[in-house]
C-alpha cells in the first residue's frame, strides 16, 4: 500500500459518516454507486437515462438507486412518465467525504 493510500485510509477511519463508507466502502457494488452518483451530482436523470450513459443494466441502476435512495442520499421526483433522481442535501452536506472516499477507491484499484 502506498503511502497516499495509507494517508487516505487513515482519513476515511476517522470520518463520523460511517452510513457513507459502508455505503461506498463496504459494499460490493460500491463503484457502480459512486459512478450513479457522480452523474446525478451533474444534473438529474431518470433510470433509463442512467442505463445509456453508463452502460449498464436498467435493473442494475434501478437496484442502485433503491439503494442510495434508501440512504436518503438522492431524492426523487414522480413526473407524469417518469422518475427523476437528484442529489439530496444529505448528500450535498457531505461531499468533502463523499471525494475523499472516490479518491481512496481510484487510489486502492
Amino acid at each position: 500500500m502506498t503511502n497516499e493510500a495509507i494517508r487516505l485510509t487513515k482519513k476515511i477511519y476517522a470520518l463520523n459518516n460511517r452510513e457513507l463508507s459502508n455505503l461506498l466502502i463496504g459494499r460490493k457494488g460500491g463503484r457502480t454507486t459512486i459512478m450513479i452518483i457522480d452523474k446525478l451530482l451533474l444534473k438529474p436523470y431518470n433510470a433509463n437515462e442512467l442505463s445509456k450513459i453508463l452502460n449498464l443494466d436498467y435493473k442494475t441502476i434501478v437496484h442502485h438507486i433503491n439503494i442510495i435512495h434508501n440512504h436518503k442520499y438522492v431524492e426523487k421526483e414522480e413526473l407524469e412518465n417518469c422518475i427523476l433522481y437528484y442529489p439530496s442535501n444529505k448528500l450535498f452536506n457531505c461531499l468533502d467525504e463523499y471525494k475523499l472516499i472516490k479518491e481512496f477507491l481510484e487510489i486502492k484499484q
